[in-house]
């Protein structure tokens, strides 16, 4: 099999590739902050000879143009996909050498129409399939992306995309998934781990375990959950081609500007933990912690094109925010404010909001506090099961919602404490009176205040 080193985007829950044969690479579907991948490129000697792209990305925006650029190497893409760039066009049964390796095209459509799998071999030893979001770790790519109303059309093209693909390929070929890996791109089981065979998949793929495609259908439709809604940008700015990243440090903002920034109701996003956001923030800002979710739910929740303020402690903070961003599009944020709060407030009063947990929850309201318990969970999250009091409105709803919103005081709750921390600071910035239940959903379930 020909060498393969894998560049990890955990944050999106992908991965990039580059199979070389020892002097000249292959990269498959990099992602857009380039300098990872130029690392291990100049790490291991390699030229970067050729790019080549399964699909055109609904979860991230590509770096595969400005690559190609960069070193003068043919990308290819799709021939029958409409973009707005020159390309080196392939389509299925189409054969290309790079160095010592060759590459085979084949048609995988399914999780977009025009989708590819690239089989990559050279030398001796088995041949390396480099599948996107056909075929993943224990289950495939969505199928709801394109359009909603072709899913089950869709669903089809992909179990019999898997299908033709194995049959093509023997089972010691090496499977590399670009999705699958926490993107919300991947459907169904996602059985995971670090690397899988076609035999392996024949076993226990979703595409291969059912028993019959329309039981796959079925069952991968019904499975199919909520997806950020950044999502929907991503293909447009993919098939226009996207310049090159700018990771230079942003504008500076006066505390005066950033309540002008506020008042004007821009977003303000606080960087910081979601604890020291809680014991003290500015009025009207945003928390969304930086983690590997910062950026998808960042992404899913701010309205496309508002001006974006962010905060951070440090400018380390704001740069890893920026890499984060740039690979969802948002290329430049219109500002940003570092050092310590009480500087940035400038002798503006802050404001805070509690912090429990469920045993804290369960003593609040054995001691008579009249809270109302909102979920903020996704549908297929509190479909497992709830706590039977609490009124459910999905985070990502949120915003569109906050006329459901009961009055009063509120105790929000996710599964985890990250998005609840994101939902109090949402419903504390349009002026409600929270708590943020800080603790897994799992607690209340061990201890009976909660179903699942």
């Amino acid at each position: 099999m020909v060498d393969v080193a894998v560049v990890q985007t955990s944050e999106l829950g992908d991965r990039s590739y580059i199979a070389h044969d020892g002097h000249v690479a292959i990269v498959v579907d990099p992602q857009r902050d380039l300098d990872r991948l130029q690392a291990v490129l100049n790490e291991r000697g390699l030229r970067c000879a050729m790019v080549l792209e399964t699909h055109i990305h609904n979860d991230y925006v590509s770096g595969g143009l400005q690559l190609a650029h960069q070193h003068n190497a043919p990308y290819a893409v799709n021939a029958a996909d409409e973009v707005a760039f020159e390309r080196h066009g392939v389509a299925d049964g189409d054969e290309l050498s790079v160095g010592g390796m060759r590459v085979r095209v084949v048609a995988t459509p399914g999780h977009t129409d025009t989708h590819l799998a690239f089989v990559i071999s050279g030398g001796p030893g088995p041949a390396a399939v480099f599948t996107g979001g056909c075929l993943l770790y224990g289950s495939v790519g969505r199928t709801d992306l394109v359009d909603p109303a072709r899913t089950e059309e869709l669903t089809r093209a992909q179990y019999r995309s898997a299908h033709r693909l194995v049959d093509l390929l023997d089972d010691d070929a090496g499977i590399f998934p670009t999705h699958g890996f926490g993107s919300f791109c991947s459907a169904g089981s996602r059985s995971g781990g670090e690397d899988s065979t076609v035999g392996q998949e024949k076993a226990r793929n979703d595409a291969f375990t059912a028993t019959n495609e329309d039981t796959f259908v079925a069952q991968l439709v019904a499975g199919l959950t909520a997806h950020p809604a950044y999502y929907a940008y991503m293909g447009a700015r993919n098939r226009a081609g996207a310049g090159p990243v700018d990771l230079s440090t942003p504008q500076q903002v006066s505390p005066t500007e950033l309540r002008e920034r506020i008042s004007a109701g821009e977003w303000v996003v606080d960087l910081r933990d979601r604890t020291a956001y809680a014991a003290e923030h500015l009025v009207g800002t945003i928390s969304i912690a930086l983690s590997q979710q910062f950026a998808t739910y960042l992404g899913w929740l701010i309205p496309w094109g508002m001006p974006l303020t962010l905060i951070g402690e440090t400018p380390q903070q704001i740069t890893d925010a920026q890499r984060q961003l740039v690979r969802i599009g948002i290329d430049r944020p219109d500002g940003a404010a570092t050092g310590k709060l009480r500087n940035l407030a400038d002798g503006v009063a802050t404001r805070s909001y509690r912090r429990i947990t469920f045993a804290g929850l369960a003593a609040a309201q054995q001691a008579g506090e009249a809270l109302t318990l909102l979920d903020v969970r996704r549908a297929d999250e509190r479909a497992l099961g709830a706590i039977p009091v609490s009124v459910h409105i999905p985070l990502h709803c949120l915003l569109d919602r906050l006329g459901d919103v009961p009055p009063g005081p509120l105790a929000v709750h996710c599964a985890s404490g990250f998005r609840a921390g994101i939902a109090a600071s949402l419903l504390d910035r349009a002026g409600h009176d929270v708590v943020h239940i800080d603790d897994e959903y799992a607690v209340a379930v061990t201890s009976g205040q909660a179903t699942g």
